[in-house]
């Protein structure tokens, strides 16, 4: 049997401790780490041990009671959350570490929800019991009030506690509880599938550092998991993590049916691929094996086209994260290297962290990323230096903002200069918020073959589109291609591409486009003397807010606020409430700018400048091409038009 179990915890929690411990008790250690001493086995990559915080999502892999398990430890810091949620994509449970000292705080909940969302059976070990200020009553009240009603602080032990709190859950039990007949290994069995079914949280209290409570804790969580994968179907496989070995790209899996061997073969569109090694990694240390089995987590050598999200042997398509920057910077740096080469380093990077979205622009010759935060910028910084050798900087992060369009139209794109054709006319409707560039085909084969249909909707979907009013990408429009036509001696590669980014932006040119900026959705938990300057905040930050929940000591707000005003409202929120506040920040997507006019003018994009998007259309008359302006190209169509 195999099974994946993920450790998650707010930053500082005590997570990699825990894991030291576990690792060490299941002899998959010799010796036990600690993050003050710089010396973690998981925490193996230089700037993890010199900052003390967790930034890659690294494996542990031993036997306990003939079971294979792979411990995952996890990013606990916000600015590397998108590791975070790549690797719950494999976990068969997880461990979710709650300071008892410090009880539920901002990022917990974040992760909590994330688990709750892919259906994770997760159990929750209360840490730091043995330090000053540990109240372990007022950690499970905030569990079950802030996380979950189906939390049970389990004492190691199969008592009349757990036994009344399982039969509450099933007549059945019920029955036999009342009447004494309710045994230990019914309870067990009841409790399995309760876990496995997110309906049953099991919660039990220790101290990673002291050694106090972990193997007992995992003892039990060995006992109520279970894991069931079917290794005679065909080899399906989810890709979570990239990684390079020297030049060589390693591709993480977690093999979710079938069986995989060196030196078999997949396909990916018309390129064919071989396994060539697989990796079993413990840590930094690593064996190579032949085969492996539905269950297992292992690295592979030999594919170099599936990204993160994939799933080999699936026409499953890329899952979507929740956990996306709203940052950008600029890459500043005046080497000797070309900027093209500075470029395939940080594709390199992107590949093993999707969430970067690496910008070339060939106007200006720069680059720019994606990022979570500041902290992320430093890391980044010091993974250049240390694996390319070269150095750095970054511009201060901006505010990535998205555009839309409020109402229906249609785009009209030619593309006719000598020896060149291709037309395409395109509907554009606004899409329900978040819903992204969708892309429906009403085009009749009559009018354009399906194979230039297709690459119209490729050329849609290969890269972002500027928007009219600061040159940051559209979303949010659903795309119908209404027709088209092409040459049968004249249409050449790339004419349709210029043909449909022309139709889509001379479709922007005729209807009011608005900007969008990210929003938080948050939640904060003070004293009620606070609460007055909490709700003033808010409104100040140009945020809203529910009404606020009281009881006799505390209030609860929770609202949405735009992230360039609340970005940095942890620290002052951490200041008036003396660090005693709780304060949990999610993406919640775009909604329109606050301040659109202001970012608008600051940004100062000029549309008619920008050399990689044009509205205009080209004609050809007497053996020359010449442009028309997009106020003018719907009566030079050559097809029929709306």
């Amino acid at each position: 049997m195999y099974k994946t179990i993920g450790v998650l915890a707010h930053v500082d929690a005590g997570k990699t401790t825990f894991c030291e411990q576990l690792l060490y008790h299941t002899a998959a250690i010799k010796k036990r780490g600690r993050v003050d001493h710089q010396d973690t086995y998981l925490d193996n990559h230089t700037i993890e041990r010199q900052r003390g915080i967790t930034i890659f999502a690294e494996q542990g892999r031993f036997e306990f009671n003939n079971t294979m398990y792979t411990l995952i430890d996890t990013p606990g810091h916000v600015d590397f959350a998108p590791e975070m949620e790549r690797a719950v994509q494999v976990m068969d449970a997880a461990i979710l570490i709650v300071s008892a000292v410090d009880g539920i705080e901002g990022h917990t909940e974040t992760v909590w929800q994330l688990l709750k969302k892919h259906q994770i059976p997760t159990f929750i070990f209360i840490n730091k019991t043995d330090r000053e200020g540990a109240n372990l009553h007022e950690v499970m009240e905030a569990i079950t009030r802030d996380l979950t009603q189906n939390a049970l602080l389990f004492n190691h032990k199969i008592d009349t506690t757990v036994k009344e709190w399982v039969a509450e859950r099933d007549e059945a039990l019920m029955e036999l509880y009342f009447a004494n007949q309710l045994e230990d290994t019914e309870c067990i069995q009841a409790l399995r599938k309760l876990i496995e079914k997110q309906q049953a949280v099991i919660c039990m209290a220790g101290s990673a550092l002291k050694d106090e409570g972990v193997i007992e804790f995992f003892q039990w969580l060995d006992q109520f998991t279970f894991s069931n994968y079917d290794s005679t179907s065909d080899f399906q496989g989810k890709v979570f993590k990239i990684r390079h070995d020297g030049q060589q790209r390693l591709t993480f899996l977690k093999a979710l049916s079938g069986t995989m061997k060196v030196r078999d073969e997949f396909t990916f569109g018309e390129v064919v691929e071989k396994i060539t090694e697989i990796r079993l990694y413990n840590g930094s240390h690593f064996v190579t094996v032949q085969q492996v089995n539905a269950g297992d987590i292992f690295a592979v050598k030999g594919l170099s086209t599936p990204e993160i999200g994939d799933v080999i042997g699936s026409e499953q398509q890329s899952i979507t994260f929740e956990m996306i920057p709203t940052l950008q910077a600029k890459v500043l740096y005046n080497g000797s290297l070309h900027m093209k080469e500075v470029t395939r380093i940080f594709r390199e990077l992107e590949a093993e962290e999707p969430s970067l979205h690496v910008v070339w622009s060939e106007q200006f010759q720069e680059i720019s990323v994606h990022v979570m935060g500041v902290i992320q910028l430093e890391v980044l910084t010091e993974v250049v230096k240390e694996r390319f050798d070269i150095n750095v900087l970054f511009g201060r992060p901006q505010i990535l903002y998205k555009e839309t369009i409020c109402e229906k139209t249609v785009g009209y794109g030619h593309f006719e200069p000598l020896k060149h054709y291709a037309e395409v006319h395109l509907q554009l409707t606004p899409n329900p918020r978040g819903q992204g560039i969708t892309f429906m085909n009403v085009c009749h084969a009559d009018h354009l073959s399906v194979g230039h249909q297709r690459v119209i909707e490729q050329h849609l979907f290969e890269q972002e589109h500027h928007g009219l009013l600061t040159g940051f990408p559209v979303t949010d429009i659903e795309v119908t291609l209404l027709t088209g036509r092409a040459h049968n001696q004249y249409t050449a590669g790339g004419d349709f591409r210029e043909a449909t980014w022309r139709a889509l932006r001379q479709g922007l040119e005729q209807v009011e486009n608005r900007l969008l900026e990210p929003y938080y959705r948050f939640k904060m938990k003070a004293t009620n003397d606070h609460i007055g300057r909490m709700m003033s905040d808010i409104q100040k930050a140009n945020g809203t807010f529910e009404a606020p929940i009281l009881t006799e000591q505390t209030v609860i707000i929770t609202g949405r606020a735009p992230v360039a005003t609340f970005m940095d409202y942890s620290t002052h929120f951490a200041a008036y409430t003396n660090g005693k506040g709780a304060l949990s920040m999610q993406f919640d997507g775009y909604d329109f700018c606050h301040n659109e006019e202001q970012v608008i003018e600051q940004i100062g994009y000029n549309k008619n400048a920008d050399h990689i998007y044009t509205s205009s259309s080209v004609f050809l008359a007497k053996g020359k091409g010449y442009s028309v302006p997009w106020q003018e190209a719907k009566q030079a169509m050559h097809c029929d038009v709306e």
